[in-house]
């Protein structure tokens, strides 16, 4: 088995030994055992946190590079209207803390493309959009602590206080009070 080690940054030169084709969601583990598109075995030992992202390179412990692709798979692509409409409709999707990848075709039409949800579909048509169904690469945005347009690994804390009371009857009364951070 092939032992996927090290991350290689976008200017590495050198002969791709094979590609590995995964689904987004398969893209987003550090450790994974897969086969790659001439159906060697490889194993990745990757550190956890940052995305694989279409394009990225890979080198195993032996030195082979593996150049990741990001799948087809079945995705909802909701073209509209570029500026005000465009970025409502990011808003309302992004606050429903949705995936999402946004392009542009080569005869200008923009789109913002997610996983298939019906509720969301909804959504995007009541705000203009027209809806096709498809399968294509998924390769949503790093979001908003990458850096220069690329996932890093990075620690950052949030801190949401919640305080519940728990009213407990059971013969015997006792009040417990929780805190959570996440």
């Amino acid at each position: 088995m092939l032992e996927l080690t090290q991350r290689l940054d976008g200017s590495s030169e050198g002969e791709i030994y094979d590609s590995l084709t995964l689904p987004y969601e398969l893209r987003i583990r550090g450790r994974l055992r897969a086969k790659t598109d001439k159906g060697r075995d490889v194993g990745l030992f990757l550190d956890r946190g940052p995305v694989l992202r279409h394009g990225d390179l890979l080198r195993s412990s032996g030195g082979e590079t593996v150049r990741v692709c990001a799948a087809d798979e079945s995705v909802t692509t909701a073209y509209i209207e570029n500026g005000l409409p465009l970025a409502r409709l990011c808003y309302h999707l992004g606050n429903r803390h949705v995936t999402l990848a946004l392009g542009v075709e080569a005869d200008g039409r923009h789109w913002v493309r997610f996983p298939p949800d019906h509720v969301l579909e909804e959504l995007a048509q009541l705000l203009g959009a027209s809806l096709e169904h498809h399968l294509a690469p998924f390769d949503p945005e790093s979001g908003a602590y990458a850096h220069a347009g690329r996932e890093h690994s990075h620690g950052h804390g949030h801190s949401h206080s919640h305080s519940h009371r728990h009213d407990h009857s059971h013969g015997h009364s006792h009040d417990e009070e929780h805190n959570h951070a996440h």
